[in-house]
C-alpha cells in the first residue's frame, strides 16, 4: 500500500512540474469602448481537454481568435512552447495551434486536392502528403476512398467540416481550437468527428484542445475540465 501511494505522489508531483504547453497572461479584449474580457489567465497542459464556457457575448470565440494569432487583444501575453506569439513565425505558429469551427473555407476541387493543397504553402515543404493516415482516418468517419474524389462543390455541410478537420490533422498541431465546429452537424456526423479528435489526440499525449459548445451534454462527454468567461459588462 505505501508503495502505491509512493507512486501515486510521485505522479502527482510530476504532472504539477509539468510545463503548460499554453499560457495566457492578463489577457484583456474590447470592442470599441467596451471591455469583453480582462485580465485572463489559464494553463493549457499536455492532454488535456478543455470546455470554454460562458453567455452569449462572453466572447468564447473572440478568445478562440486571440488564442489562434487571428485577432489582436489589448494587453497580456500568449506564450506558445515558453515562447510569447510574438516571437513566432505566425504561419508556424498556425500550423501548430489550429482553428476549426463550423464554417470551413474549402478551395475548388476535390476532397483530395484540398487536402494536398496546404503543402504547396511555403510552411509546410518541408511535409510529405500521407494519404493512408488520411485512409486511417476516414475509416472512424464511416467513408471510403472514393470520398476522396468528390468534387467539394457537391459535398454537405457536414462532409465539409469533415475535410477541414482532416485538412488541419494532417499536419499534426498540437492543440486545436474547437469552436462550435458540430453545431450544424447531425448526431452521427457531430459524433464521427468527436471521434476523430479523440483519436487525433491519443496518438501523441502532447495534444490538447479547447471546445465550445452550446450543447452541455456534448461537453460532458469530450471535455475533463472547464474556463468559464464573465458575461461582459
Amino acid at each position: 500500500m505505501k508503495t502505491q501511494q509512493t507512486q501515486n505522489r510521485a505522479a502527482e508531483t510530476l504532472v504539477s512540474l509539468q510545463a503548460p504547453i499554453l499560457s495566457v497572461r492578463g489577457l484583456c479584449r474590447k470592442i470599441d469602448k467596451y471591455w469583453i474580457w480582462r485580465n485572463l489567465n489559464f494553463e493549457l497542459f499536455a492532454g488535456e481537454k478543455v470546455a470554454v464556457l460562458g453567455a452569449s457575448g462572453s466572447g468564447k470565440s473572440l478568445l478562440l481568435r486571440a488564442l489562434a494569432g487571428l485577432d489582436r487583444v489589448q494587453a497580456g501575453k500568449i506564450i506558445f512552447q515558453g515562447k510569447n506569439i510574438n516571437t513566432w513565425h505566425l504561419p508556424k505558429y498556425r500550423s501548430q495551434i489550429t482553428y476549426l469551427h463550423q464554417r470551413p473555407a474549402l478551395w475548388e476541387g476535390t476532397v483530395e486536392s484540398n487536402l494536398k493543397q496546404i503543402y504547396h504553402l511555403k510552411v509546410n515543404r518541408h511535409l510529405v502528403y500521407n494519404r493512408a493516415a488520411i485512409l486511417d482516418y476516414l475509416q472512424l468517419l464511416h467513408k471510403n476512398d472514393d470520398f476522396l474524389k468528390r468534387p467539394v462543390s457537391a459535398i454537405s455541410g457536414g462532409e465539409a467540416q469533415i475535410v477541414a478537420f482532416l485538412r488541419a490533422l494532417q499536419l499534426a498541431p498540437k492543440i486545436l481550437l474547437l469552436d462550435e465546429p458540430t453545431a450544424s452537424l447531425d448526431a452521427q456526423t457531430a459524433h464521427s468527428l468527436e471521434a476523430l479528435v479523440s483519436t487525433w489526440q491519443a496518438q501523441n499525449p502532447q495534444r490538447a484542445y479547447l471546445w465550445t459548445s452550446h450543447d452541455p451534454t456534448q461537453l460532458q462527454r469530450i471535455t475533463n475540465r472547464q474556463i468559464s468567461l464573465q458575461e461582459k459588462d
